[in-house]
């Protein structure tokens, strides 16, 4: 068996209202929110990045277990803001957790879904035998040049997993796994370029909903199940809309998906959306439940998943710190105090 052995979340406690946002570049706030879904994001402070939050991150997915981080045989740390174009974060983090010196290690791009691309390597490192415990961490300070329309939704934040391939461990088991992939450049940030570019509604219909929906309806084909054979959904969330939308189309009920939209609270944190949609939904998931995930990332691919909880989910839920606190641990800042810490300003 391989799955889930651990996993723990790390919001900022700063927020933006979006309707702040669109008061400073006098925009009708209504508008903003009912277009995206979204009424508030997270911002980091201005002493932290991506390795600083997944490292908090993994530190709280290692307090809930009894594992020896020198037992972690691989780091895999998603991001599409590394904090060094040379030099990578997953060694660093490995070194701040005490992981020893006999891993393998590697920063994973793939614009948001880098993160489950190498939750995908992980659990071929496992279900070969390579390696018994690996780690996979999504954290981003997601950038968005000021006014442009990333500005509203783009996030900070971070969610650690520990992989394992000891039955009696596991809490969430990979029973199917799949991708779909396609040359379609609709996000882009080239090299020592400051903020991303996009297409605008080009990433909708030919982007995200061609990979998202080719690639649920593949996994659905590859397991043998329906919608309606599974407790849970989670789709990566760009806005409030798509994943709804995406849901909807496949004929997922708004109970199903509910419980992973952290998106209306906390924005977009690109490669840990779905991380930490997937951790709200473990946060209150009951023992026998199956969970439907599939990611997203310009460029473009989807990556799907299929998760099926176990016993040991009910006594690890007690030792969690749950993403729902965290949401509520807030405190809001200014537009010009979110440009201080974003931008340096």
């Amino acid at each position: 068996m391989v799955g889930i052995v651990s996993y723990g979340t790390y919001i900022p406690k700063y927020r933006i209202k979006i309707e702040d946002i669109a008061k400073a570049w006098q925009k009708n706030p209504d508008d903003i929110v009912d277009a995206i879904r979204v009424k508030e994001k997270a911002v980091p402070n201005t002493d932290e990045d991506a390795i600083t939050m997944g490292v908090e991150a993994t530190v709280r997915a290692l307090r809930t277990t009894n594992l020896d981080p020198k037992k972690i045989q691989s780091v895999f740390v998603g991001s599409e803001s590394h904090p060094y174009a040379v030099n990578p974060s997953a060694t660093i983090i490995a070194e701040a957790i005490g992981m020893g010196n006999h891993y393998f290690a590697v920063d994973m791009k793939f614009a948001c879904k880098a993160a489950t691309a190498a939750m995908q390597v992980t659990v071929g490192l496992l279900g070969s035998g390579e390696i018994e415990y690996g780690l996979v961490i999504g954290s981003d300070t997601a950038q968005a040049k000021p006014h442009d329309v990333l500005e509203y939704s783009a996030a900070s934040l971070a969610a650690s997993y520990i992989l394992g391939n000891h039955k009696e461990e596991v809490l969430a088991e990979v029973t199917a796994m799949s991708s779909f992939s396609s040359n379609t450049p609709d996000f882009w940030r080239r090299d020592g370029v400051r903020y991303p570019s996009h297409f605008g509604r080009f990433t909708g219909q030919p982007a995200y909903f061609a990979h998202v929906l080719g690639e649920s309806e593949a996994l659905l084909e590859k397991s043998g199940l329906r919608p309606k054979d599974f407790d849970y959904c989670l789709f990566h969330m760009p806005n409030g809309k798509f994943p709804r939308s995406v849901a909807t189309k496949l004929g997922f009920t708004k109970e199903q998906l509910l419980p992973s939209l952290t998106v209306d609270m906390v924005g977009n944190p690109y490669t840990a959306s779905a991380f930490l949609g997937l951790a709200a939904i473990l946060d209150i998931a009951r023992p026998g439940q199956r969970i439907f995930f599939v990611s997203y990332g310009s460029g473009a691919g989807a990556d799907g998943f299929i998760f099926e909880t176990t016993k040991k989910l009910k006594d690890f839920q007690k030792k969690t710190l749950p993403v729902a606190k965290q949401i509520a641990d807030k405190e809001y800042i200014s537009y010009l105090e979110y440009l201080q810490k974003t931008h340096k300003l």
